[in-house]
């Protein structure tokens, strides 16, 4: 039986965009349910949760017990879950049992990206698609018409806190003009107050940072300067 509380849509967004999604990869873990409720309580729109398998990319990180955990602590918090795994159709049903809102797999992974949005919005998921920064962005325009939210990688995916890489912002616009008004397009990777311009600008409309708001002492200044810098 699935305990997922789906209380925020992604397109019925609150007025002021971009959404901002504070990626839990760089919150302290032994506070983890006081960390990202305070983010919250600050004005982040989401949670991006990110789920790797150790073979799609070089960690090992949560699974669906810890959104679960997450979702029993904050039965509020719109759970934005990314999946960095090989074989993604294997965890829809648990992640959706844990409680996520979407699931984002990569267009680079095993799995037939159209099975996996079927899969992911009959679990009663919204669906995303990733696309890492070397991939073609001709390989996801097949897909795009199935999801939920494009999601561009503008680092490569496996660990927190690298340095953004500024050529992806023309994959981001190209993206930008094929999708539609009720189509999401993020940013993953390095986004901070130096970036989160350019990423706006190229048409990105939720913004994910990780340790551009837990690496601060400053939850509420750090999210609004994303939002509104």
């Amino acid at each position: 039986m699935t305990t997922q509380v789906n209380t925020m849509s992604l397109i019925t967004a609150p007025p002021t965009l971009p959404l901002v999604a504070p990626s839990i990869l760089s919150a302290d873990f032994s506070n983890l349910g006081n960390e990202c409720k305070a983010v919250l309580d600050c004005g982040a729109d989401l949670l991006h949760l990110d789920v790797m398998d150790g073979y799609f990319v070089p960690n090992l990180t949560m699974g669906p017990a810890l959104c679960n955990s997450l979702r029993a602590t904050l039965p509020e918090a719109y759970l934005d879950v990314h999946l960095m795994v090989n074989k993604p159709l294997m965890y829809v049903q648990s992640f959706a049992d844990a409680g996520a809102n979407l699931f984002t797999a990569h267009v680079e992974a095993e799995d037939d990206p159209f099975e996996v949005a079927h899969a992911a919005h009959t679990a009663g998921m919204d669906a995303g698609i990733a696309i890492n920064p070397p991939t073609d962005v001709q390989e996801l325009l097949p897909f795009i018409e199935a999801f939920d939210l494009i999601l561009v990688m503008s680092v490569n995916p496996g660990f927190s806190g690298q340095a953004f890489i500024p050529e992806v912002l023309t994959k981001v616009e190209f993206i930008s003009s094929q999708l539609r008004p009720d189509q999401r397009l993020q940013m993953d990777g390095g986004v901070s107050l130096k970036t989160c311009n350019a990423c706006k600008e190229a048409g990105c409309d939720v913004l994910v940072a990780a340790s551009a708001i837990f690496g601060t002492g400053d939850y509420p200044s750090a999210i609004a300067g994303l939002r509104d810098h």
